[in-house]
């Protein structure tokens, strides 16, 4: 027994990956395509896809935006748990990155759910409050720049359904946040993202030690 979350050395990390990780052949083959191109590092991990995948089927989750695309590996694992009839708009500003997204969501027979807008996402999350969509997702995933997480985040709450989530990535930042030293521009700009949601009493929130830090968010207000 313990009173405070388990250390996770190599050993157990194997263990958990064996027992509990169900990676799909397209994922993976995914994942180890983007493992050869530059910023491979910002693929989330298997374990936080499937339990990113587990989220939306518990919510029975219809329509969904994530904030930073890349090579498309979460934005499966978000679509795919999603009905059929479910929508995932996606913001990206690389065409070079979004390419192979866009190759494997074909591969997934996804393209029918996915909408992507290559341009920053703050004029799409605009367009989409102007069109009146304010309060009509359940769903929203950020994991773009850092420097932008508290526009991001408010912009998709205005977005989101009352009791709908939001998932922001890089929470923990590989544990920069902890070290007082570190004042590298986006680690002050998560301990900020941080320390706001803490005082936020619109919301409900919890930073889960996943990858590398995932916080969920629940709106409780209308």
């Amino acid at each position: 027994m313990s009173n405070r979350t388990l250390s996770i050395d190599d050993r157990i990390y194997n263990y958990l990956s064996d027992v509990t990780i169900n990676e799909a052949e397209l994922l993976r083959q995914l994942r180890e395509e983007t493992a050869g191109i530059e910023y491979s590092v910002m693929q989330i991990s298997p374990e936080q896809g499937q339990f990113m995948s587990l989220l939306i089927k518990l919510m029975r989750a219809r329509r969904a935006i994530e904030i930073g695309t890349y090579t498309g590996y979460s934005s499966i694992c978000i679509a795919s748990a999603m009905p059929q009839d479910g929508l995932l708009v996606c913001c990206d500003i690389s065409p070079q990155w979004t390419a192979i997204a866009e190759k494997y969501w074909a591969k997934a027979g996804l393209e029918n759910k996915i909408e992507l807008f290559s341009q920053p996402a703050e004029p799409t999350l605009q367009k989409l409050l102007d069109d009146g969509a304010a309060g009509s997702f359940d769903f929203i995933f950020i994991d773009a720049d850092k420097q932008n997480y508290i526009m991001y985040y408010e912009m998709g709450l205005r977005l989101l359904r009352k009791g709908g989530l939001i998932a922001v990535d890089n929470t923990l930042w590989s544990g920069a946040v902890a070290d007082p030293e570190n004042t590298e521009p986006g680690t002050r700009a998560i301990r900020r993202f941080n320390d706001m949601l803490k005082q936020d009493d619109r919301i409900s929130q919890s930073l889960l030690t996943i990858g590398d830090g995932l916080t969920l968010i629940i709106k409780e207000i209308d």
